[in-house]
């Protein structure tokens, strides 16, 4: 018995895995892909894209946003659980790698789902608030530039609606946040984020050492 979160050694991570993991095939084939990338790195984990489709279920969510997407497989875990009439905007600066991610769309049948924008993250969620869709969406997930975490958490907690959830990956940046010997500037900016939102009173939070650390904020 342990009253604190476990350490998962490979073979505890092989036997979580074994006994949770339901992957799609797609989502594995795209896994695989990735992995032959020298930034394979930048994906998230199996586990993790599992959790956020079950989010999405749980909550209900019909609308979501996805700011950095990269080969996609965290866009296609959430589009994969949206109902049919849901959507997710996914947002990223890199039209080759989420080429990757739109054939994996289309292949899955859920293209129809999901729009993309091209363009800076900060930039294009000014643009969503300029559309006046302040309130319209029900879920965020966040897995870009951590230099631009506050800036897109701010304008986040406008665009969800009050009981929106933001999920927001690599909070605890490999163990990096708590060694004070690290001091670059990514590490710097998700320290200021973790206490950006850890110190506001707009929403509820918790963090979870899932992966690379996520952080869950609901909208009051």
């Amino acid at each position: 018995m342990s009253n604190r979160s476990i350490n998962l050694t490979p073979p505890l991570y092989d036997y979580l895995l074994a006994q949770s993991l339901r992957e799609p095939a797609l989502l594995a084939e795209l896994r695989r892909e990735t992995a032959l990338r020298s930034d394979a790195n930048m994906q998230i984990s199996p586990e993790q894209g599992q959790f956020l489709a079950w989010l999405i279920a749980s909550l209900g969510v019909r609308h979501a946003l996805e700011v950095g997407v990269y080969t996609g497989y965290s866009s296609l875990a959430v589009a994969l659980a949206l109902p049919e009439d849901g959507s997710l905007l996914a947002i990223d600066s890199d039209a080759d790698v989420t080429a990757i991610a739109q054939r994996y769309w289309q292949q899955a049948g859920v293209a129809a789902r999901v729009a993309l924008r091209l363009g800076d993250g900060v930039a294009e969620l000014d643009k969503l608030l300029a559309e006046d869709r302040a309130g319209q969406f029900d879920f965020a997930f966040v897995d870009a530039a951590k230099t631009q975490y506050i800036d897109y958490y701010e304008r986040l907690v406008t665009l969800l609606r009050p009981g929106g959830v933001i999920a927001v990956d690599n909070v605890l940046w490999d163990g990096k946040v708590a060694d004070t010997a690290v001091d670059d500037e990514d590490t710097r900016a998700i320290r200021d984020f973790n206490r950006h939102v850890h110190n506001d009173a707009r929403v509820d939070l918790t963090m979870l050492p899932l992966a690379d650390g996520l952080t869950l904020l609901r909208r009051r």
